[in-house]
């Protein structure tokens, strides 16, 4: 059974409005399926509640208890309904099938670490300011950090962004799609902005992300319209019903087609719709970039893989050639402009551009292969993000977190246990054999090439022979280098911190070494059918 065979639903039955009495009927919920979006959504309101209920003092501990449980609890009732029939619920607009589950189940996992690492301090200071309303470098700023305060309001944004997550992927029509877009996005346009150091770069790269994701959703919009007025229907399953009816082409669906993947596009972080990824990720807070490049870009192509596999499966003649284009233009410009940054957010910054076009590789495929191959890459990326930006945290000098390149100089002598670990992570995203990057890049390569996408595979090899450039370059300065500035240290972690990164680099290395479980899961995962 092919990858899109399995993953379209048969078309749905309308759904009548009106019951025999001439009621709205009520939209059938099935909700064992539906448990962990329920539990992630119920737990964000109390989230809320305890903000409001709680003394400003009090709060930080029950938010981050709440936060890692209830998330727990969502993976525990998806791990209880993994093997259950796949279903399309709420009126035909949740999908939980193979992917979705695996997506899911992704997403919760790096969410845990991301709460773990927003709550976590490294010499006793929060990454967040203590009044995001305060102007920077005001008496009131100095005030309220003097005051002890703390923006424990960064919790329940954060749940309700992992809420947008795990429905996006799951969406099967464009309106639902679209409200998860939005769920996901305007929370963390704000988090971007709390960063306790260096204010002003922060609160730019908030307003920078918040406009720019302004208008990639308005694009998203008026191609769901213009999608709307081709099919007739916002469904999914209905667009691939007219599209397979079509003879030549159609304005309506071009448009529409093209302005909704531009709304994907940009979430995911690939050229030339990547703008905002370098600022943003440079001047949020670490903890939050660490979650963002790690678990949107799984929710992101989650949703892009639908769209593509469900809604668009009958026509990959029309729109193949374009994406083709935008993968080969993201995986150059991601490797090359990386050469020349200098400080080491923004080397990943366009490094996670590179590896947007990596995954498209795997998801232009169009079959088993690319699709199985795309879940085990968006995994184990996902996994090694968030392990490299959680080391970010702990190089320091006088005014916080350290990270030009230059400064890293000499780490690797200062300590050299942090050092052969973050060396790790940058090996994995190299595509280092015996690490987890190297699997992925061999599992959606090899899908490209099994697929007709040669081109796609030689591109996509160049680009990590030159990306090996950028990551071997930070190597080398803290190990060969001489230190440039003796105020750089690496503060000790904390007890969570560490659990964190040992997991992480074991994650790393045990996928790299023992991939098949996964690998398998992930192809199962993908042949799931509704």
């Amino acid at each position: 059974m092919s990858a899109i065979a399995s993953f379209v639903p048969g078309v749905l039955p309308a759904v009548p409005l009106t019951g025999a009495t001439g009621q709205i009927a009520p939209p059938e919920i099935d909700y064992l399926a539906t448990s962990p979006m329920l539990i992630v959504a119920a737990v964000a309101v109390v989230s809320v509640v305890l903000e409001a209920a709680l003394p400003r003092g009090t709060r930080r501990l029950p938010q981050i208890v709440l936060s890692v449980v209830g998330l727990l609890a969502a993976l525990a009732a998806l791990v209880a309904t993994w093997s259950a029939d796949d279903v399309v619920t709420a009126s035909g607009s949740i999908a939980v099938d193979g992917v979705t589950r695996f997506l899911q189940a992704t997403i919760l996992v790096l969410a845990v670490v991301g709460v773990v690492l927003v709550g976590d301090r490294v010499d006793d200071e929060t990454g967040f300011a203590p009044q995001a309303s305060a102007v920077p470098g005001s008496v009131g700023e100095d005030a309220a950090r003097k005051a002890g305060l703390e923006q424990t309001e960064v919790y329940p944004l954060l749940l309700f962004v992992v809420l947008g997550m795990l429905v996006f992927p799951a969406s099967n029509d464009l309106l639902t799609m679209f409200v998860a877009l939005e769920v996901l996005s305007l929370p963390l346009y704000l988090l971007c902005g709390f960063a306790r150091r260096r204010r002003l770069l922060s609160q730019e790269a908030a307003v920078k992300y918040f406009l720019l994701g302004a208008f990639s959703s308005a694009f998203f919009l008026m191609g769901a319209a213009f999608l709307y007025g081709f099919a007739g229907s916002i469904a999914l399953p209905d667009i691939a019903v007219a599209v397979r009816s079509t003879v030549g082409q159609d304005p309506l669906l071009l448009m529409g087609f093209g302005l909704l993947v531009v709304g994907l596009l940009f979430k995911v972080g690939s050229a030339p719709f990547h703008s905002w990824t370098p600022d943003v990720y440079q001047g949020a807070p670490t903890s939050v970039t660490a979650f963002m490049a790690a678990a949107t870009k799984v929710a992101a192509f989650g949703a892009l893989l639908r769209v593509l596999y469900v809604a668009f499966p009958d026509n990959p003649w029309d729109w193949q050639p374009v994406l083709w284009a935008v993968a080969i233009t993201t995986m150059l410009l991601g490797s090359v402009v990386a050469l020349v940054q200098d400080d080491i957010k923004r080397v990943l910054a366009y490094s996670s551009v590179a590896h947007a076009g990596f995954i498209l590789t795997g998801v232009l495929a169009l079959d088993t292969r690319g699709l199985s191959g795309s879940l085990f890459y968006l995994l184990v990326y996902g996994i090694t993000t968030i392990g490299v930006f959680a080391s970010l945290t702990l190089v320091r000098d006088a005014a916080g977190e350290a990270t030009s390149i230059s400064s890293w100089a000499g780490v690797g002598r200062r300590s050299p246990v942090f050092a052969a670990m973050f060396s790790v992570f940058l090996l994995a995203l190299a595509g280092i054999p015996l690490t987890s990057g190297f699997v992925g890049k061999v599992a959606v390569f090899g899908a490209a090439i099994s697929g007709g996408a040669e081109v796609l595979a030689v591109v996509g090899v160049l680009a990590s022979a030159v990306a090996v450039v950028f990551y071997v370059r930070i190597i080398v300065s803290m190990y060969f280098s001489e230190p440039a500035d003796d105020s750089v240290r690496v503060a000790t972690p904390s007890a969570a911190l560490t659990g964190v990164l040992a997991v992480t680099v074991a994650a790393t290395v045990l996928l790299g070494i023992l991939p098949t479980p996964l690998l398998g899961l992930a192809e199962t995962s993908a042949l799931f059918a509704l």
